[in-house]
């Protein structure tokens, strides 16, 4: 399964100079925070209304090495994916521009995406 991580450029110029993406939240909280295809929309508008200059990196669960975590954090009744540690290059399957439309809000640019099988 595919999870997501809304990101600033430079943290996905990074991570492709140093092989790994880190960010602010796992320094200060311990994990990345990210979340299924289905959230992006809600996440993206809850936290980065306006925001510029953001990429969507989409993360293939299975060649993360560290934990994992489906959780609750603020019992708000879904559970989003933790990622443990520094997710490896490796792992970043895709990353999409991500802009918000005119008014700011974002919609997710993963509505009629399938991945491939």
């Amino acid at each position: 399964m595919m999870i997501y991580r809304i990101a600033e450029t430079q943290d996905w110029e990074a991570a492709q100079a140093l092989g790994y993406f880190a960010s602010t939240d796992l320094a200060a909280e311990g994990f990345i925070h990210c979340c299924t295809a289905r959230q992006v929309a809600a996440v993206a508008n809850r936290y980065y209304q306006g925001q510029e200059g953001l990429v969507l990196l989409e993360i293939d669960e299975t060649q993360i090495h560290v934990p994992l975590k489906w959780e609750d954090l603020t019992n708000a009744g879904e559970l989003f994916p933790h990622v443990y540690g520094r997710i490896p290059r490796a792992a970043l399957v895709r990353c999409l521009v991500f802009k918000p439309d005119v008014d700011g809000r974002f919609s997710s640019p993963l509505v009629d995406y399938q991945p491939e099988r």
